[in-house]
């Protein structure tokens, strides 16, 4: 009898099938190196980049991720306690990538950059989850900017305004106000909740200290902001892969709620702020150099923009047929001694939409929030504003940078004209009015009403330290007395001929009576 080969071949692949079906199969390594939060591994020959990794030690398992494919080892990044992780521990390939859990469990909570509650409020129940770091949605499933998100920060949203879908980066040196600027754009979406124009927002906490973070937290919880919002926090004392992994999770946190929406409702909107990204590189440069990848300017990889690109990049405007989300970002960058032309400042700055420049000369001569109005621009501009606004804005910007340019010629102690005098005592004004507390979001409609009072030259003749107490008086009155017309400026947004006249009405007769008390105060 002839044994033909063929027969035999495919008999054993079959057996081979059904015996590998009947168990699971996975590829295993052992740690031949281990420190500072990664791990080289021997054995994992089938390993893919980006890989999720099981390392099984005497704590339990732990969670790691492939960064390096070299020739017979693979260098990897541990999640978790690293200091559990030995040399000679099995580590298992799970032929995943890493996911986060997603979703309204999350809200009003404080999580690590894996979704584990670190706030003693419980577990977290999350039925579904989302890969960390994905590919941005390509241009045809975008459109452009077009709506608003109002920070509630008056210089911001008249002359710097931020669109839906936008990434503005919020720069400046340590102790500037950057953080109080994000803080404020999350309180000031409390008044949208609840409504189609709501605001998931996302603080992404690299690098800081915990009693910052609990600092931040206990503000938004005191404003009623923490119904809405999600803090992931991976402070100054996590291992730099948890630190490096944070923003994509809280990125991937957003996405949930862009695509999806929130508690069943139709908002799909979400806020991201990154605090702050110069940390975020910072650990990057630490994985890299730990896994030997060879460092280039200021000693970060190469591969530094491309960090920093693909987490920015996923924020966009969806398009009318993907349900029109939004994920905007406002990623921030720590200066040294205000060098924006550093490599970290320069990267950003090229990826964003447009920056909010906070200068420390300003934040110590006490103009609060120290926006430089000069350098600070919106590539997104008017079109992400109410129709009001647009229209003043263009004039504020101007009474500013003129004021800006005579200020020079009134401290050498030149001789004004009159023209010119005028010039500089509006500017000045301008920025008096531009001045505003911590956690005091304006409604836009106030904000239209204080910035119409002071390009229309209301305030010429107000002596600029009791500009911010007349803009009080004023808007108490609209509250009040002149509801009516704040509530046609609240459904139009916009100022046509007649309700421009009704404004001027009221600011006028408001003047007056406040110049007459003020008179007998006095």
């Amino acid at each position: 009898m002839k044994i033909k080969t063929d027969e035999i071949a495919s008999v054993i692949k079959q057996e081979i099938e059904q015996y590998t079906a009947q168990m699971e199969v996975s590829e295993v390594g052992r740690v031949v190196e281990v420190g500072d939060g990664i791990a080289r591994i021997y054995g994992l020959s089938n390993a893919m980049a980006g890989e999720l990794l099981e390392f099984q030690t005497s704590q339990g398992a732990v969670m790691g991720q492939v960064f390096n494919l070299e020739l017979d080892t693979v260098g990897a990044v541990i999640y978790g306690d690293y200091l559990a992780v030995k040399e000679g521990d099995v580590v298992k390939a799970t032929s995943r990538l890493l996911e986060v859990p997603v979703g309204d469990a999350l809200l009003g909570r404080v999580v690590d950059p894996l979704g584990r509650p670190i706030d003693d409020a419980g577990p977290i129940t999350a039925s579904e989850y989302r890969k960390v770091d994905i590919i941005a949605p390509g241009i045809a499933e975008r459109q452009p900017v077009h709506e608003p998100l109002q920070t509630g920060i008056k210089a911001i949203d008249a002359m710097i305004p931020i669109g839906r879908g936008q990434r503005e980066l919020i720069i400046g040196d340590r102790k500037t106000g950057k953080t109080v600027v994000a803080i404020d754009t999350i309180i000031n979406q409390k008044q949208y909740w609840g409504t189609p124009e709501a605001v998931v927002c996302i603080y992404v906490a690299v690098g800081q200290k915990e009693s910052t973070v609990a600092g931040v937290v206990e503000t938004l919880k005191k404003h009623g902001a923490m119904d809405y919002t999600i803090v992931v926090n991976a402070s100054a004392s996590a291992s730099a892969p948890m630190q490096y992994i944070a923003p994509y999770s809280g990125c991937a946190m957003g996405e949930y709620f862009m695509w999806n929406g929130a508690k069943g409702k139709t908002p799909k909107h979400a806020l991201c702020i990154y605090d702050d990204l110069s940390k975020q590189a910072v650990a990057y440069r630490q994985l890299s150099l730990l896994l030997r990848r060879p460092p280039g300017r200021e000693a970060y990889p190469g591969d530094v923009f491309y960090l920093h690109s693909r987490l920015l990049e996923r924020a966009t405007k969806l398009s009318n047929e993907n349900g029109a989300g939004s994920l905007t970002a406002l990623p921030v960058i720590e200066t040294q001694e205000g060098d924006v032309s550093a490599y970290i400042p320069t990267n950003v700055i090229s990826i964003t939409d447009g920056q909010i420049y906070l200068e420390p000369e300003l934040f110590f001569s006490g103009v609060r929030p120290a926006i430089n109005v000069g350098i600070s621009v919106s590539r997104v501009g008017g079109n992400a504003q109410v129709k009001a606004m647009k229209k003043l804005s263009g004039s504020l910007r101007l009474d500013l940078a003129a004021a800006r340019e005579l200020e020079a010629f009134a401290q050498l102690g030149t001789e004004l004209d009159k023209a010119t005098q005028r010039q500089l005592d509006r500017g000045r004004r301008m920025v008096e009015l531009l001045k505003q507390g911590q956690y005091t979001p304006f409604n836009v409609v106030d904000q239209v009403i204080s910035i119409f009072a002071g390009t229309k030259g209301y305030l010429d003749d107000v002596d600029v330290a009791i500009v911010r107490e007349f803009e009080a008086g004023l808007l108490e009155n609209f509250h009040t007395v002149n509801k009516p017309i704040w509530d046609e400026l609240n459904q139009k947004k916009a100022l046509d001929g007649e309700l421009e006249k009704k404004i001027e009405g009221v600011i006028s007769a408001f003047k007056t009576a406040f110049i007459a008390e003020r008179k007998k105060k006095n």
